[in-house]
Order: C-alpha cells, then structure tokens, then sequence
C-alpha cells in the first residue's frame, strides 16, 4: 500500500526497538542520559539538588548551555568561572557540571518527545493519505467520475504526499539533535576537568 510505499524507504526505520516503537531515529534511543558517561569529575549528587540555589551558577548555566553558543567561548567561560576561586573549584566545578547536565538533559529529553510526537503524527498522517489514494483509484476507474473532482484529489494526494515527506527530512535533521547535545555536555565536561586538573597541577 501507500503507506508502506511512503514508509520503507526511509533509513530512519532501521533502528526501530521493541520498546520504544515511536522512535524514529538510526541511533537507538537512550532516554535519560548518565552523568557517568560525561563526567569523571568531582561527585555532583548533592549539587543536582542545589545548583539552582546559586544565582552565578544559574546565570552561568543559562549563558553557556544554549547550542548557539560556541562550545569553544563556553569552554572558556566554565574554565575562568571553576578557576576563579582556588579554594572552591570542586564545589564550582561541581554545581557548573550539575546545572549544565540537568538543562542539558532536559533539553534532550524534549527533542526526543517531540520525535516521537511527530513520528505519531506521521503515522497517522500516511492513514490519511491511504485513505485518499484508495478514493483517488476508485475515481479513476470510474469513467462517470468528474475530471475536476479526479485533479482536486489528485492534487490533494500530491500535497499530502509532499508534506509527509518534508517532515521526514525535518526529523532526519532533529535526530542528531540529541546526539549533538550530549557531544556538548561530555566536550564541556571534559574541558571543565581538564581546568580542575591544569590548576591542580600548577
């Protein structure tokens, strides 16, 4: 049918998993991120829970975590903020680190709801088209079916079709989205360490 016609081209269906049948993206789905996989600094458990405590911390966080901001320039500013008291580096680096991977995790988490949102949609949309495409074939074969009612649904199923398949672009794009954000988090993590260590060694 149309459906699987529109549907089995599409590489993003390769990595499908039993549990997370909504999920349209080759990487296989990992929901929540660890902080262990990112982060090998100082312990950020009781910081998780105090971050948003510390004005500075939250306006730092706020400033370096959007992906518009060059991960270089944010680097930079987490290294001075963790370097700029010697005797509070671990707690700095530690609250910087707990604030970036709760926003960033955040984040990531709503890119993937929002996928799976859309591949929702999708699905239903192709129904929509199905049902179309089977009206536009029983016109066809209809030699009492108007013309002009034959082109409008032609034209319908083209629109239809077209759509569907700008979506399936958008979310070949939005599924690096979340890769690219945990990129992010493990790159400022590591840079954050590595100012932790620099300064230790000085």
């Amino acid at each position: 049918g149309l459906a699987a016609a529109l549907l089995a081209p599409a590489p993003l269906r390769a990595a499908t998993q039993p549990d997370a049948p909504d999920w349209p993206c080759v990487q296989r789905l990992v929901p929540e991120l660890s902080a262990g996989t990112v982060w090998q600094g100082p312990p950020i458990d009781q910081a998780l829970d105090e971050w948003r405590t510390d004005p500075e911390v939250v306006e730092l966080v706020n400033e370096i975590a959007p992906r518009r901001v060059p991960v270089e320039t944010a680097e930079a500013t987490a290294a001075r903020f963790i370097t700029a008291d010697p005797a509070e580096q671990e707690k700095r680096a530690s609250l910087l680190f707990a604030g970036l991977f709760d926003t960033l995790n955040q984040e990531r988490g709503e890119v993937i709801a929002g996928l799976e949102r859309l591949t929702r949609r999708q699905r239903e949309f192709v129904r929509a088209i199905e049902a179309d495409a089977a009206r536009l074939r029983t016109l066809q074969k209809d030699p009492d079916a108007e013309p002009a009612a034959v082109q409008e649904l032609t034209n319908r199923v083209t629109w239809q079709t077209r759509i569907f398949e700008e979506r399936r672009r958008t979310i070949r794009y939005v599924c690096e989205v979340p890769v690219q954000i945990e990129k992010r988090l493990f790159v400022l993590g590591r840079a954050m360490q590595g100012a932790l260590q620099q300064d230790g060694s000085d």
